[in-house]
C-alpha cells in the first residue's frame, strides 16, 4: 500500500492547475498546465489500506487502484504503468475524458475528499510515454482467423487491440477518413490532443491491427458481404442518433445538433475545410448541461462568440453527494468544467417553448419559460416565457440510439428498448458470428464503460473462434447506461 498515514498527513485533494483562461482560450492545447510529480505521488499516497478497495468496482475496467497508487507514491512509475495496462488499454483517454466513478466510490470519500484518482492515472501514462515504456506486444503466432470490427471508437479500438494480441488478424473499419471515432472528430483538442489518439495507432498497427479509413459498412461494402469475408464482426460504430427538441420554429436556420458542430469544428482544426457552422461573433445557446453541451461552450468560445448561454431544462444539480446518491454511487453533482470557466451564463429550470426566426427564417432568438412539474413531467408555465437572444442553438440533448446502417436488414438483427443493437450476456446478436459492444449495444454511456465492453465482447469472440488466450471478460453487457448528454 501507499504511505498507511499519508492520508492523515495531506487531507486536502489537489488537483491540476489549468492555464489561465485569457491564455487558453487563444488556443485549442489542452487546458491543464503540466503535471507535478511531487503532488502527483503526495495524493497517490492517501490512498488507504482500506481492506475492501471500493474503487475497484467503480471502475467498469476493475482498474487495480491502490497497487498502482502504491508504486506511483514509491517512484516505480514502470510498475504503475504495467499495472495500469493490465485493466486499460488506453488510460490515457480515461484519464483524461472519464467522469471517474472510481473517485466516487474511494472509500477516504466517506470523511475526505476523495484521492484524486483520474490525475494520478494520467501522470502514470504520459510519463510512461515520455519514457518510451509503452510498447507494441504483437502476438506469438496467428490463428488464422480474421475479425472485422465496425467503428475506431474506444469500444471498437479495445477490442481490435486485445484481439489482434490475441493472434487474429483484425481489421478496423470506420467511415471517417481517420481512425478514433468521436475521440477524434467528437472531443475537442483542448479536452483530448489528437497526438494521444495518433500513437495509439501507431503501437496498434505495429502490433499488427489493421485500419480500413474511408469504408461505410452497408454503403461502400455490405453487411452481408462483411459477415461471408470474415470469421467474426464485432459491431462498435456507437449511439450516435441525437435527441431532437422539435418545437415550433425548428427549422430556422442557426439550429443545428451538437455533434453537427463539434465534427466541423475539429475537422477544420486538422487541417481540413473551413467549417460551416462557426460562431464568431455570434449569440450562442446550448441546450443541454452536460460534457457535450461544455465541448460547444469550449469550442465557441475559442471561435470568439459574442455571447454563450447554456440553459438546462432540470434543476441545478447539488454541491454535495444526495441522500439518493449514498456512497459508493456516483453521484450527480453541480460541476465547474473548464468551459464553464472562460465565461458565458448557465441558466436551469429553462424550457424552450419556441425557436425564434425572421421572415426569411433565419434564427433571431429562443423563446423560453420557467420548468414546472406536474405529476413528475417537466413542462413550461405558462405566462413565464421571455426572449433569449440567439444566432445560433446547438441541441446537445443526448442520443436516442444507434444510426440506421443496414446491420437490422442485412443481417437480422433486432433492436432492444433503446433502439440499440440486441446482444445476449455474451455480446453475440442473433446473427451466429456477429457481436456488439460498447455504446451500441448498450446505450449512450461512458468512455470506461467501452473501453470495458470492448475487451470483454473481445474474449467472447476470441471463444467463438476457438482462442485459448483466456483473454479477460470483466463485465457482462448492460444496457443500464450512464448519461452524459
Amino acid at each position: 500500500m501507499a504511505d498507511p498515514r499519508g492520508f492523515l498527513k495531506h487531507t486536502e485533494r489537489e488537483l491540476p492547475a489549468r492555464r489561465p483562461v485569457s491564455v487558453r482560450i487563444l488556443d485549442w492545447n489542452e487546458v491543464y498546465e503540466e503535471r507535478d510529480g511531487e503532488t502527483v505521488r503526495r495524493q497517490a499516497s492517501r490512498c488507504m489500506d482500506c481492506g475492501v478497495p471500493f474503487c475497484h468496482k467503480g471502475c467498469p475496467l476493475g482498474n487495480l487502484i491502490p497497487e498502482w497508487n502504491d508504486l506511483v507514491y514509491r517512484g516505480a512509475d514502470r510498475a504503475a504503468s504495467d499495472r495500469l495496462h493490465a485493466t486499460n488499454n488506453f488510460p490515457e483517454f480515461t484519464g483524461r475524458l472519464c467522469p471517474a466513478p472510481c473517485e466516487s466510490a474511494c472509500v477516504l470519500g466517506i470523511s475526505q475528499p476523495a484521492v484524486t484518482i483520474k490525475q494520478v492515472e494520467v501522470s502514470i501514462i504520459d510519463t510512461a510515454f515520455e519514457n518510451g515504456w509503452v510498447d507494441a506486444i504483437p502476438p506469438e503466432r496467428l490463428t488464422g482467423k480474421t475479425v472485422a470490427v465496425v467503428g475506431s471508437g474506444p469500444a471498437g479500438l479495445a477490442a481490435a487491440q486485445q484481439l489482434t494480441r490475441a493472434g487474429h488478424t483484425v481489421a478496423v473499419f470506420e467511415r471517417d477518413e481517420k481512425i478514433g471515432g468521436l475521440l477524434r472528430f467528437g472531443i475537442p483538442d483542448f479536452k483530448l490532443e489528437k497526438r494521444h489518439i495518433d500513437r495509439r495507432i501507431e503501437q496498434m498497427q505495429f502490433e499488427g491491427t489493421r485500419f480500413r479509413p474511408g469504408i461505410e459498412i452497408g454503403k461502400d461494402l455490405s453487411w452481408a458481404e462483411l459477415r461471408r469475408r470474415y470469421d467474426a464482426v464485432i459491431i462498435a460504430t456507437g449511439a450516435q442518433q441525437p435527441r431532437d427538441l422539435a418545437v415550433p420554429g425548428r427549422d430556422a436556420r442557426g439550429v443545428h445538433f451538437a455533434m453537427e458542430y463539434l465534427v466541423q469544428a475539429n475537422r477544420e482544426l486538422a487541417g481540413g475545410v473551413p467549417a460551416a457552422i462557426n460562431a464568431k461573433g455570434k449569440h450562442v445557446v446550448v441546450l443541454g448541461g452536460g460534457d457535450t453541451g461544455a465541448d460547444c461552450i469550449g469550442t465557441a468560445h475559442r471561435q470568439g462568440a459574442a455571447s454563450v448561454t447554456t440553459l438546462a431544462i432540470g434543476k441545478q444539480p447539488p454541491n454535495e453527494r444526495p441522500a439518493s446518491a449514498p456512497w459508493p454511487m456516483h453521484p450527480v453533482l453541480f460541476e465547474m468544467a473548464s468551459a464553464h470557466e472562460e465565461g458565458g451564463m448557465r441558466e436551469f429550470l429553462a424550457s424552450t417553448v419556441e425557436y425564434v426566426k425572421d421572415s426569411k427564417g433565419a434564427l433571431t432568438g429562443l423563446r423560453v419559460a420557467e420548468t414546472g412539474f406536474i405529476d413528475g413531467k417537466r413542462v413550461p408555465i405558462p405566462g413565464t416565457e421571455r426572449d433569449i437572444k440567439a444566432d445560433l442553438v446547438f441541441l446537445a440533448l443526448g442520443f436516442t440510439g444507434t444510426e440506421e446502417n443496414g446491420a437490422v436488414a442485412e443481417l437480422g438483427l433486432d433492436l432492444n428498448h433503446k433502439s440499440c443493437y440486441s446482444r445476449d450476456s455474451r455480446y453475440a446478436t442473433s446473427e451466429p458470428g456477429v457481436f456488439v459492444a460498447g455504446d451500441a449495444g448498450r446505450g449512450q454511456s461512458l468512455i470506461v464503460w467501452a473501453i470495458a465492453e470492448g475487451r470483454a465482447a473481445a474474449a467472447e469472440v476470441d471463444t467463438f473462434l476457438g482462442g485459448h488466450a483466456h483473454l479477460p471478460s470483466p463485465i457482462e453487457p448492460s444496457d443500464k447506461a450512464i448519461s452524459v448528454s
